[in-house]
């Protein structure tokens, strides 16, 4: 059979039909009201709904009391006082502005000295250009180790990376997102994210066996093979369907705060590495601190990898002195720094760029904790926990169900320890009864978890990551970066849930001390 060869192959109309797909997110979610509007708004929704829900008896339990889930009426006048009273706290308290605005004073620093733009200069050098998406995406997915550094350090570098390079700073931030947000819960460095989803696992598995013991590193060689996995995924769609879709998107952002690039000078080259040698330097005496049995780093126990850890709870101070240290010597020895006044300039002009994320954050902070007094994710959390489990379906579609299941909840409960503190009571011990271990429980969260972070504005990062988009196209909204990242969640959600059953099949270990049968065989 012939075919017309002026016919568009069908991979070409494939690819046009998701293209006009994702413009038409873009157009739809970009007519939508600014998102600290958009917030505001959400916020009244909450408050109505509470109004409404309120009056209803519900006959799921909550797991955090062993009483009956009820929700909490916002509209009362003791309710609404109380909210007044404590705005200002809960703007101040909100967790993700103090993780921003404390670390870009350090990066700040580095940034306008001048010792972030040579390094990149020499990155670019050393890195193949087809190397540059997936390596992007394996330091977002490492990043994790340190908590939230990635998105406050990986995600706007990896901007200025691409826009160096001559590609599209966007889908460089895109590609980062994925490895840092997309693949949270992936890993090939044991990070607190472990431990802290084992203490709700083995709590919620001792609820069927009392003398059950869940090692924190449970599912830890599934979570480096997962690695692997998201940079595979994420470096065909940045490179085949994100980039080539930003070729007509014309980067329109204020000069001022996009860098430039020139070749390094070798006093830049020198400053570099003397500065370079400096945060080394601190790294070196930070670990030989952190090392001895009884160091004050370590929690109690004597943990490191542990957020009661005062390593793990410094983390973004750290990060703020490992780099407004070298930047102050590379600032100097260079010239860009004079006196004290150009360190405190530089740091003001860090500020300022954050103008617009602390107006969002302030809504965003309001909404949050508006949402969570009120029990409404709470309880959409367990009526979909609740309905899954009466469906009685086969163990494998269970925990396929269940992966989709922990994702639709991650749109509207954003902390991963939260949606486990309240799915991992019902479904573990179900599971467990249907003859699977708490450990592959977890890891089928894990995956749900991490593939629709990317796509909800409820995450408290989202805004963070717009402010970072508008600094290179001034008109990106949340459609624009929702449309660029739902091929990334599709494509996650699909394909590592199709690789924890492949993965399951083939009998692999999902981590130390872990099974996929209960009891253990």
């Amino acid at each position: 059979m012939t075919t017309d060869a002026t016919e568009p192959a069908p991979s070409n109309r494939k690819n046009k039909r998701l293209l006009k797909a994702l413009d038409s997110i873009e157009r739809i979610g970009n007519r939508l009201p600014d998102p600290a509007v958009l917030f505001l708004i959400a916020l009244s929704i909450v408050a109505l709904l509470s109004w409404l829900l309120s009056s209803f008896t519900f006959t799921e339990l909550d797991p955090r009391t062993n009483e009956a889930i009820y929700v909490t009426n916002l509209l009362t006048g003791e309710r609404v006082a109380d909210f007044l009273a404590n705005m200002v706290t809960t703007f101040t308290s909100f967790a993700p502005l103090g993780v921003v605005l404390v670390a870009m004073l350090g990066v700040g620093v580095a940034e306008h000295s001048g010792f972030i733009n040579s390094g990149l200069k020499l990155l670019l050098k050393v890195t193949p250009e087809k190397l540059l998406t997936p390596s992007i995406i394996m330091v977002g997915i490492i990043s994790h180790t340190a908590t939230d550094a990635g998105y406050v350090l990986v995600i706007p570098l990896a901007g200025v990376i691409f826009h160096a390079a001559g590609r599209h700073p966007l889908a460089g931030i895109a590609a980062a997102f994925a490895g840092v947000s997309g693949g949270f819960c992936a890993n090939f460095i044991p990070s607190a994210i472990d431990p802290l989803l084992q203490s709700f696992t083995q709590s919620a598995a001792q609820i069927v066996a009392p003398d059950i013991q869940i090692n924190p590193l449970n599912n830890w060689f599934f979570a480096s093979a997962s690695s692997l996995l998201i940079m595979s995924v994420g470096w065909y769609i940045t490179d085949r369907i994100i980039e080539p879709r930003l070729r007509d998107t014309k980067v329109d952002g204020d000069p001022a705060d996009i860098p430039t690039f020139e070749d390094i000078t070798s006093k830049e080259r020198g400053a570099f590495w003397l500065a370079t040698g400096v945060m080394l330097l601190g790294v070196a005496v930070l670990v030989y601190a952190s090392v001895p049995a009884d160091s004050p780093m370590r929690a109690p126990t004597g943990e490191l990898a542990v957020f009661s850890a005062p390593l793990m709870r410094s983390i973004v101070p750290l990060i703020f002195l490992l780099f407004v240290i070298p930047g102050i010597v590379y600032g100097v020895r260079v010239g860009t720094f004079k006196s004290s006044k150009d360190v405190i300039a530089a740091m003001s002009k860090s500020m300022g760029s954050m103008a617009y994320y602390i107006v969002m954050a302030f809504f965003c902070a309001l909404f949050i904790k508006a949402f969570a007094d009120s029990n409404i994710g709470a309880l959409l959390a367990l009526k979909g926990a609740d309905a899954l489990k009466s469906l009685a379906l086969p163990s494998g579609v269970t925990i396929v169900a269940m992966v989709f299941l922990t994702a639709a909840v991650n749109l509207f409960v954003g902390s991963s320890s939260a949606k486990w503190a309240l799915i991992g009571p019902i479904m573990v011990p179900m599971l467990m009864q249907l003859g699977l271990s708490p450990d592959l429980t977890q890891a089928a969260y894990r995956v749900g978890d991490s593939s629709s972070n990317i796509i909800t504005p409820l995450m408290p990062y989202f805004p963070l990551v717009v402010v970072y988009c508008q600094r290179y196209v001034k008109n990106t909204g949340l459609g624009t970066l929702m449309a660029m990242m739902l091929p990334y969640s599709i494509a996650l959600l699909l394909i590592w849930t199709t690789f924890l059953l492949i993965y399951w099949g083939l009998g692999f270990p999902l981590g130390i001390q872990a099974s996929y049968s209960f009891p253990a065989l």
